[in-house]
């Protein structure tokens, strides 16, 4: 019994932090619910009648970023006014980029459309909240029409598989994805790259890859669940842009991303490692990242 007790224990520790996160997600879609049915809304959910309900909501998530990790974010001023695609690290959980688009919101009441992986829209009583905060399945047609409209569409290249399969060495998973860099073309828009730093300390995954990786690929349904949820820092970089250049091609705009990737231009991919290792242990170490919670000289 005491084996057990204590086994059963240690499990509710390492995922008590992940389930309370995904508790408050759904917490965040009812009070939408309960906005619509009280103001009567029928607008369209990216309409500004639903901003008083985004507020409300970001002011929520901003609070519990601040709180639970001293959520900073750096480089605002590198978004541009008008249309752009934000390209950025996925972690073992979203939950930085969460942060990012409520503290967006919140700063320039600019709403940030995200493109993610169709198993979301599966996930049953999110439907509401997923229009409201402009989640989105990102077909080429969809992003398209979105920076036309004037919006920020973000994107992760390495979706669930970087989620899934990286770990805290931050190696970036791409494969050969590169339709965000054709869409930017098309559209003559900047992209922007995006990192949060210690996010794989604040959010794990297990190690046994071969075969979590094999049920991913036949299932395509995150079938690994996240662990940790620890208090450390977070500190989210938005880069300089990448300018729209009418002659380049979209495998040079690719390789130009993972050159400038995660805060500045460097050179070739392996730099962007070594950009990282600047701002971050490699491999990550949850010691630091918890003690950089009292590092005032990052302020």
């Amino acid at each position: 019994v005491i084996i057990v007790s204590l086994t059963m224990s240690a499990i509710l520790v390492i995922f008590i932090v992940p389930l309370t996160i995904l508790c408050f997600i759904y917490f965040s879609n009812v009070l939408l619910l309960l906005y619509r049915k009280n103001s009567e809304v029928e607008a369209d959910p990216l309409s500004d009648v639903w901003d008083s309900a985004r507020k409300t909501i970001a002011t929520f998530w901003d609070m519990y970023a601040r709180i639970w990790h001293g959520y900073e974010l750096h480089g605002v001023e590198n978004l541009p006014e008008g249309p752009a695609i934000l390209v950025y690290y996925h972690g073992a959980i979203p939950i930085d980029y969460l942060y990012f688009v409520s503290r967006l919101f919140l700063w320039k009441k600019r709403l940030c459309l995200s493109v993610a992986d169709n198993f979301v829209f599966r996930l049953p009583g999110l439907k509401l909240l997923l229009e409201v905060t402009g989640i989105m399945p990102g077909t080429r047609e969809e992003c398209l029409i979105a920076l036309k409209n004037g919006y920020l569409v973000s994107i992760s290249p390495g979706g669930a598989r970087e989620a899934l399969f990286s770990d805290e060495s931050y190696q970036l998973i791409w494969g050969n994805r590169k339709g965000f860099a054709q869409v930017a073309l098309d559209a003559k828009v900047p992209i922007i790259p995006m990192y949060t730093q210690n996010i794989r300390e604040g959010y794990r995954m297990f190690k046994e890859r071969r075969f979590f990786r094999q049920l991913y690929e036949s299932t395509r349904l995150p079938v690994t669940p996240p662990y940790g949820g620890l208090p450390v820092k977070f500190r989210t970089y938005i880069g300089e842009p990448i300018p729209y250049d009418p002659n380049i091609t979209t495998e040079e705009l690719v390789e130009k991303v993972c050159k400038s990737n995660f805060l500045f231009s460097f050179q070739t991919k392996t730099a962007v490692q070594a950009l990282i290792s600047k701002h971050q242990t490699i491999p990550g170490s949850i010691w630091k990242a918890l003690l950089e919670r009292f590092d005032k000289r990052r302020k």
